[in-house]
């Protein structure tokens, strides 16, 4: 279906990633997005469309987390904050970005991506509720649609040449920043009041959510703060988030006295939050003696949680540097103290998987399956043990009962084609292999594995017609974007 509202914000979108607004050195202009707040450029199904293409293209230009457990934890902190804020209904999705750079923003469709570098600057969970929080203000008050009414205030000449932006934009972003600083220089101090009006709406509206879900209201001005503050430290590479999300000090105070109208109260940090924060630190390390050596001298420091985090953080340092015996004493000890903490035995289960011991890796995760039937983490990586110990019939049972949230992963479609590839069917293979790309926002190599999986032998006509039409629906997808470039 062509999406001709749609496609143009999507161009929008990709022009001005990571962000939806472009920084200047004196401040800051925003390039208004089409669709506006009664939803009537954009139907609720082209808006889904919309964001679903979003996902996809941030695929293909950063390294959006795969690790299920990490996806897990982040979609489960945004529901909570969902479920407390104006749209409990509106289908959100949250995802990390494995980039250092401080960064978090709020797509079209509900898509919300934080950066693990930002993940791993907050000192506290609500700190990190309360960017979530920001970001579903930004999407439950439609600021992305309903810049389109500043843009209806706009001249027909600078519209048009706004539009021309977008255009270059999917060519070269920095064409596409000089046309909007060319095009809307006199409407500079217009579009600057209209985006702090969505920076403290986003603020007031995400501080409402933070409360009702429980996390602490004055973590936002604290957070606030110490970015603030931090800036000093950066010199011309202020990270992204400042950039699209200025901190000012009148910004500080107001959050704060809207902070300071909720009773105080102590918002201990879960274990899930301070685990998954040491999993990212082990993950993004670029020295891995470092990070060894930060856990090793935090054994000792802090609460008792701390200082089991602190242990598991070691474990998964020594595991990453492939020392299988000493990762499996540490995570055998973690998981005999405490028996009920999933991630302990979790990372038991997959130092055993990374070792090649794959028939006590099976094992564990069918034992921690049974535990914990509902968790999508455990299930991926039991069918991932599954398949490399030639249990495909099982693995593609399990893969059918993973949830609509987990399917969006691609490593639900690579799973896919690898249970197939077992199973010695090369068709449904490379069919899947090509939903994976797809997904990735790797067009062409989807069409490539099309056109293999129709020079399969055996294709049945139902197949047949199944590879003909995602063939037609790929190449006009590559077709579009060669048009727009």
């Amino acid at each position: 279906m062509t999406l001709k509202p749609a496609t143009l914000l999507l161009g929008l979108s990709l022009a001005l990633f990571p962000s939806t607004h472009y920084a200047l050195e004196n401040g800051k202009i925003d390039l208004p997005e089409l669709g506006d707040s009664s939803g009537s450029l954009l139907t609720g199904e082209e808006e889904k469309e919309l964001g679903q293409a979003f996902f996809r293209s941030l695929h293909s230009q950063i390294t959006v987390s795969q690790d299920a457990e990490i996806q897990q934890y982040i979609q489960t902190l945004g529901q909570r904050l969902v479920a407390h804020s104006d749209a409990p209904a509106y289908p959100f999705y949250f995802f990390v970005v494995m980039e250092n750079d401080i960064n978090a923003f709020a797509g079209p469709g509900g898509y919300i991506g934080v950066n693990s570098g930002l993940i791993l600057m907050t000192e506290a969970e609500s700190e990190l509720a309360s960017v979530i929080g920001h970001e579903i203000g930004h999407v439950t008050q439609r600021h992305l649609y309903r810049s389109a009414e500043a843009a209806s205030r706009m001249s027909i000449p600078t519209m048009a040449a706004t539009l021309a932006a977008i255009l270059l934009g999917t060519q070269s972003a920095a064409a596409a920043q000089a046309a909007v600083i060319a095009v809307q220089a006199g409407n500079a101090q217009f579009q600057i009041n209209f985006t702090r009006e969505h920076e403290a709406e986003a603020d007031r509206v995400g501080m409402q959510t933070l409360a009702g879900a429980d996390f602490d209201p004055r973590s936002m001005p604290t957070f606030f703060e110490r970015m603030q503050q931090s800036t000093r430290f950066y010199g011309q590479n202020v990270p992204e988030f400042l950039r699209t999300h200025p901190v000012t000090t009148s910004r500080i105070s107001d959050t704060r006295g809207r902070a300071e109208t909720y009773p105080y109260k102590q918002y201990p940090d879960s274990l899930a939050y301070q685990l998954i924060k040491a999993k990212i630190r082990v993950i993004t390390s670029t020295d891995d003696t470092d990070t060894l050596k930060y856990f090793q001298s935090h054994l000792n420091q802090g609460t008792a949680d701390q200082r089991l985090v602190a242990r598991y953080g070691l474990g998964l340092s020594i595991l990453k540097l492939q020392k299988f015996k000493d990762a499996e004493a540490i995570f055998q000890e973690l998981h005999k103290n405490f028996p009920n903490q999933m991630q302990y035995a979790t990372a038991l289960a997959r130092t055993a998987l990374e070792a090649r011991d794959f028939s006590t890796a099976v094992l564990r995760y069918r034992q921690l399956s049974e535990q914990y039937p509902e968790n999508e983490a455990l299930k991926l990586d039991y069918i991932s043990a599954l398949i490399k110990v030639g249990k495909a019939e099982q693995a593609k049972d399990n893969l059918s009962q993973l949830n609509l949230n987990t399917q969006r992963l691609p490593i639900y479609w690579e799973l896919l084609a690898q249970v197939y590839s077992r199973l010695n069917q090369p068709a449904e293979s490379h069919r899947y292999l090509a939903e994976y790309y797809y997904a990735t926002g790797q067009v062409r190599d989807a069409i490539l594995q099309i056109r293999l999986a129709q020079k399969s032998k055996g294709l049945t006509e139902r197949l047949s017609a199944i590879l003909a039409e995602r063939l037609n629906f790929f190449m006009t997808e590559e077709i579009q974007a060669r048009q727009n470039r």
